[in-house]
């Protein structure tokens, strides 16, 4: 009989779990694509619209005068602007993870355990935080240009990503 040696490490068969196959990281050129697709998307609703609330007006009527658009007007289209992003949106993003530009280009949107994120937490912090800065004048565009060079990074996840506990993949 062998002795049994009190000092030695237990011996036991490791098998690792079979977690799936990861999900492929969605490539730069498709996910601009998406976005260039959403941008036209948003622009033929939000446009007209600006048109006739005036915005186009007092624009050109602030730059006849040498001044700036009004900061309290420039949020308020952001605001509208959102609201519409928000009709246009909602549905694909509440039913897969993906806007329309996403869906057409075979991609989605995940949370870091590979599942579809809540519309809450797409809207919240997703999408929300970031419109909001890229609005102020001065800072907003170079907020939005840091926000989408982040895709540069191994994990391809922009600052909208990482504040949402997100990533965008392959749709399968």
């Amino acid at each position: 009989m062998e002795q049994q040696n009190p000092y030695r490490s237990p011996e036991s068969t490791l098998v690792e779990a079979d977690t799936g196959r990861e999900a492929e990281l969605a490539g730069r050129g498709v996910r601009l694509g998406a976005a260039i697709i959403d941008g036209i998307l948003l622009m033929i609703l939000t446009l007209p619209a600006m048109y006739v609330g005036g915005y186009f007006e007092a624009a050109m009527s602030a730059g006849m005068r040498g001044e700036q658009v009004p900061f309290t007007l420039i949020m308020l289209w952001a605001a509208i602007g959102f609201v519409f992003f928000v009709v246009l949106q909602a549905y694909p993003l509440n039913q897969s993870g993906q806007t329309w530009g996403k869906k057409l280009l075979n991609i989605k949107i995940v949370d870091l355990n590979g599942n579809k994120p809540p519309l809450g937490t797409l809207l919240a912090l997703r999408y929300l935080p970031v419109q909001a800065v890229v609005n102020v004048p001065m800072i907003g565009p170079l907020a939005g240009l840091v926000n989408v060079l982040f895709i540069f990074r191994d994990d391809r996840r922009c600052v909208h990503d990482l504040i949402a506990g997100t990533r965008v993949v392959q749709a399968g």
